[in-house]
């Protein structure tokens, strides 16, 4: 699963938990595999918004069909517009996928910056929450709709699994991604509530998916998964998006590696500490410190406006961090890395990298 963020200041979201796992690569496999129409890959919301598997779909027909019953018992809009979102329907069957953008209607216009949607805006995420309506890939990200009778193959459409059955099996495989975690954390991979995640992995615990264990300094208990292994060492140097499964449950990343995290796009520039776009630095298997990223792509360069370091970060990890930030310009297509002089790695870093703080 691939979180999805709008972001670009440095990198939309969904292309850096790869780059971090495979270091440079091209992004343009990523979108053939995850954008366009016909691939295995779908969106819901499956977290946030992300990018699934197809053939996870049906393990979400549940909470469709509970958010269309709440949205119609409760949902003022959706009693109000009951016209439009049969008109986006026959639209949709009528021309097959569009973008909002392309859609004429009198509706169809913005009421703001951001998330100031029109009316048809609104009525398609609305019809693409319930399952009517699916990602029919992108075109310069923004997400093309269609009806998911056009769109998906019968043998998702015709599948339905039991919500006791999908959520176990969602469970499972949070239970998979994290290798050991506490309800909170695996009931928050998928956005599911803690009961009945808490339902769902003691029927695991009974048929030996998972084993309860106590860890150290964790208050609750965890769950570690049948296939998680321990290796002798784990040796990686990368940044993290925002949104990477590893940081992504600030309570987990706080208990794990003592690193406490919030990113300041929505805190006032004079209040924000670390950064706009504050990237965690993992080495091995620690969160050293942070850097706050933009690819001026204009100008051709990665700027580094603060770099930080946490309590007992090893003395290389400047030099390893510089490289990090030299494979990441590269892959971005960028010449020069530039450091501004903020934050108590910035110096350091700037060193590593031939160059000096400004």
């Amino acid at each position: 699963m691939l979180q999805i963020d709008s972001v670009n200041v440095f990198e939309r979201s969904h292309y850096l938990p790869m780059f971090a796992r495979l270091g440079r690569y091209d992004k343009r496999i990523l979108d053939r595999l995850t954008l366009e129409p016909g691939t295995a890959f779908t969106e819901y919301w499956a977290h946030e918004a992300a990018i699934i598997p197809v053939s996870t779909r049906p393990l979400w027909r549940w909470k469709m069909r509970a958010l269309r019953d709440r949205d119609l018992a409760e949902n003022a809009w959706v009693g109000a517009n009951s016209e439009m979102l049969d008109w986006l329907r026959a639209e949709l069957a009528t021309t097959g996928p569009l973008p909002a953008s392309a859609i004429q209607h009198d509706a169809n216009l913005r009421r703001g910056p951001w998330w100031g949607w029109g009316d048809v805006k609104i009525g398609l995420e609305l019809l693409f929450r319930w399952g009517e309506v699916v990602t029919a890939g992108r075109t310069r990200f923004e997400r093309t709709y269609g009806l998911a009778a056009h769109v998906l193959p019968p043998e998702i459409l015709d599948r339905d699994i039991a919500a006791p059955d999908a959520i176990r099996a969602l469970v499972a495989a949070a239970a998979k991604a994290h290798g050991i975690g506490t309800v909170k954390d695996l009931a928050d991979y998928y956005r599911l509530s803690q009961d009945v995640t808490r339902v769902a992995l003691a029927d695991l615990e009974d048929e030996g998916t998972v084993r309860r264990l106590s860890v150290d300094g964790w208050k609750s208990p965890a769950f570690l998964h049948a296939d998680a292994t321990v290796p002798r060492r784990i040796t990686a140097t990368a940044v993290l998006s925002p949104f990477d499964p590893v940081v992504w449950e600030r309570a987990r990343a706080f208990r794990l590696f003592d690193f406490h995290y919030r990113i300041e796009i929505y805190t006032p520039a004079h209040k924000r500490i670390y950064g706009y776009y504050s990237l965690p630095v993992l080495l091995d298997d620690r969160i050293v410190g942070r850097v706050d990223l933009k690819s001026d792509r204009k100008a051709g360069i990665l700027r580094v406006q603060s770099a930080w370091t946490e309590e007992k970060a090893p003395p290389e990890t400047a030099e390893r961090l510089a490289g990090a930030l030299r494979d990441a310009a590269e892959w971005q297509g960028l010449g020069d890395i530039e450091v501004m002089d903020r934050g108590d790695l910035a110096g350091l870093l700037a060193g590593a990298l031939g160059a000096v703080a400004r």
